[in-house]
């Protein structure tokens, strides 16, 4: 699964400094979803990235079709 979370920033012409202080999560932690490198998100801060960003699931989210074809 891939976080477009900075395809979508570019798109709207917001930073990610913006965007933490208009949803009041911190820095690190959006610096974080932007790389990729979390294992999960609460349901909070999504909703939070979406109603901000004015986007969907289906525009902060897409799911590599490699990775749904792998094993757990």
């Amino acid at each position: 699964m891939k976080i477009n979370l900075d395809k979508l920033l570019k798109t709207k012409g917001k930073t990610l400094y913006w965007l933490s202080k208009e949803t009041g999560i911190s820095y690190p932690s959006l610096h974080k979803i932007v790389n990729n490198n979390t294992e999960s998100i609460k349901f909070k801060i999504i909703e939070d990235i979406c109603k901000t960003l004015d986007c969907t699931l289906d525009e902060l989210f897409t799911l590599d079709k490699d990775d749904a074809n792998k094993q757990v």
